[in-house]
This record gives C-alpha cells, sequence and structure tokens, in this order.
C-alpha cells in the first residue's frame, strides 16, 4: 500500500488527480481513525479518505512513463470491436471502467466514445462520459509525461484526426 505525504498528488477513481493537502485524526463511531485530506485538482472540491481505507478504495499513485506509453498504445489501437450492446448497458459497462481508477481502462473508453462519435451521434450520457473519461486522461497523462494539458489535449485529438 503506497503511503502519501502532504503535498503529493495521487489519483482518486473516478474524481482524478488530487493534492494530499493534510491528514487529520478524526473521531468516528467513538473510533479513532486518521483521514487523507484530498484536495480535487481543477474541481472545487474537498475529500477525506480514511489511511487504513484508502488502498481498498483505489486512491493510487500516478502513473509511469511506461504506464503512460500503455495509455497511448491504447487510444492508438484500433480494430477494437466496439460494444453493439443498448446505449444503457454499454454506459454501464464503461462507468465500471472509469471507476475502475484504472488509467489504461480509461483511455478504452475514450478511444471507443471518440470512435463512436464518428460513425453515430452518442446519448447526451455518453456524451457526459467522453468528456469525463478526455478530462481524466488528459490531467494524469499530462503530470505523468510532464507536459501541460493543452498539449495533451492536442496529442489527443491528432490521435483521433488519424
Amino acid at each position: 500500500m503506497a503511503e502519501f505525504q502532504v503535498g503529493e498528488k495521487a489519483v482518486y477513481p473516478g474524481y482524478g488527480v488530487a493534492e494530499i493537502t493534510g491528514v487529520e485524526d478524526r473521531e468516528i463511531s467513538g473510533m479513532k481513525q486518521r483521514f487523507y485530506v484530498l484536495r480535487v485538482l481543477g474541481k472545487d472540491m474537498t475529500l477525506m479518505v480514511p489511511m487504513n481505507n484508502a488502498a481498498s478504495v483505489g486512491l493510487r499513485n500516478i502513473i509511469d512513463g511506461s504506464e503512460a506509453d500503455d495509455v497511448y498504445a491504447t487510444l492508438k489501437k484500433r480494430g477494437e470491436k466496439i460494444s453493439t450492446a443498448t446505449w444503457n448497458r454499454r454506459y454501464r459497462e464503461y462507468m465500471e471502467k472509469i471507476r475502475s481508477g484504472s488509467l489504461v481502462e480509461i483511455s478504452s473508453v475514450l478511444r471507443d466514445l471518440s470512435l463512436l462519435r464518428s460513425d453515430k451521434e452518442l446519448s447526451y450520457g455518453e456524451r457526459n462520459m467522453l468528456e469525463t473519461a478526455r478530462a481524466l486522461v488528459v490531467q494524469e497523462l499530462a503530470l505523468a509525461v510532464g507536459k501541460d494539458e493543452p498539449a495533451v489535449e492536442e496529442e489527443l485529438e491528432e490521435i483521433f484526426r488519424s
């Protein structure tokens, strides 16, 4: 289990990159617990995660360079069978991948919905999910490869233009 220090950045599944802003002790149901205090980047949101639960909720370090290569490979991969299920079943499948916190899984959602969008109009829910997946991928990938977010967004546009 990764231990995080104040000032470090970590990924909280479904929310994206967050900065550890503190560690607090709280008493809940008569039991004293230590919590990471997280400020989600790009959102006006603060979360508290019990330190002893951090791994089970999926709090993890930002991906490294080799994992970033896997994300780019997933985004560039073509010929994958996109689910032909109804939009709401596909939506549930994709939500599970986003909630998993795995950037490779999230990038597969981004790829599939981006490719699907070029064939047909996406439902409102799918459009929102596409934007969520794009934001999560851009945010973490930018930190992982040391680029700013607009540069990563441009790379993604280029990947899906070809």
